[in-house]
């Protein structure tokens, strides 16, 4: 399932299509739009592992100073900094951290996603 993310840093704000992925521990953004709005990933000493489709790579994790998504707004929030292969269609991963705290609701019957 897709939604939309805002994240917020120093240079403004972009507009993110993520997988909503209640697979994943961590939220996962691209790091060339976490640049475009003032963030430096390549910069950042905090390094996460990434398990991925080929194996387990470090990638860095950044705090950015807002991102919001279906309705809930995360501040000072910790997201890693890692592409997704070409042909996904998607800028990352909404992860379980994102949810924590909430109520997901999925109703794949009537098409929709809640966060409570």
């Amino acid at each position: 399932m897709i939604v939309v993310a805002i994240v917020t840093g120093a240079k403004g704000k972009v507009a993110l299509r993520l997988a909503l992925d209640t697979g994943s521990t961590g939220t996962l953004v691209d790091p060339a739009l976490l640049a475009s709005v003032g963030y430096d990933p390549a910069g950042s000493l905090d390094r996460r592992q990434v398990t991925t489709g080929s194996g387990v790579e470090s990638a860095p994790r950044v705090r950015v100073d807002r991102l919001a998504s279906l309705g809930v707004e995360r501040y000072d929030f910790p997201v890693v900094a890692h592409t997704l292969p070409s042909g996904t269609g998607v800028d990352g991963l909404l992860g379980l951290d994102f949810l924590r705290g909430e109520r997901l609701i999925l109703d794949f019957r009537n098409g929709f996603l809640r966060l409570e």
